[in-house]
């Protein structure tokens, strides 16, 4: 990202915005705002292959392995406004599992993008099905959307939930509410 134009930038939308960029509460935010832009996008960056960095391993263990509440921040690609809230992930192996870390690093990697709750979803499960190659993939996203909480419709408590699921999780029944059981469960 090049700083010194993205603060031209902002300083430009604060002088529209009918502002005084020189006003001394807002003499050193462009550059703020540049540095925040450049981390809350910084999934633009990330490749996938170096984030496993070789965490994918041979094992045969065949049942469900889950990760849930996983926290994530994104921008809506829509008005550049905040969402957030949590990712559930779930797989079944076969013959492959990768580090249990590296599951809310694939989230963060599409989530530090501008983005559609719906496509980060979809991404999710693709890569971990890309590279997996697991006898199933289901993941569950639940966000609250500041471009519908803080303006148009202004709805404060809606909240937005969105699924991805692949192989034995969308053709099984039984597999899928194990799933959705389970993550309707409260932490530990």
């Amino acid at each position: 990202m090049d700083i010194p134009k993205v603060k031209n930038l902002v300083e430009d939308l604060i002088v529209e915005i009918g502002e005084d960029p020189k006003r001394e509460g807002l003499l050193s935010t462009p550059e703020r705002v540049a540095k925040a832009y450049e981390f809350l996008t910084k999934g633009y960056k990330q490749e996938i292959c170096d984030v496993l960095n070789s965490a994918i391993f041979n094992e045969k263990y065949d049942e469900m392995v889950l990760v849930k509440n996983i926290d994530f921040y994104s921008l809506c690609e829509h008005h550049m406004l905040p969402f957030y809230g949590k990712v559930h992930v779930a797989y079944i192996p076969d013959g492959k599992i990768v580090g249990l870390s590296k599951i809310p690093r694939i989230v963060e990697v599409f989530s530090r993008r501008l983005q559609v709750q719906e496509r980060m979803t979809q991404q999710i499960a693709d890569t971990l099905d890309e590279y997996l190659q697991p006898r199933g993939v289901a993941v569950v996203s639940e966000a609250f959307h500041m471009c519908m909480m803080m303006r148009g419709v202004e709805k404060q408590n809606s909240s937005a939930t969105t699924s991805a699921m692949h192989g034995v999780f969308k053709e099984d029944a039984r597999t899928r509410m194990e799933f959705l059981d389970l993550i309707s469960h409260r932490n530990l």
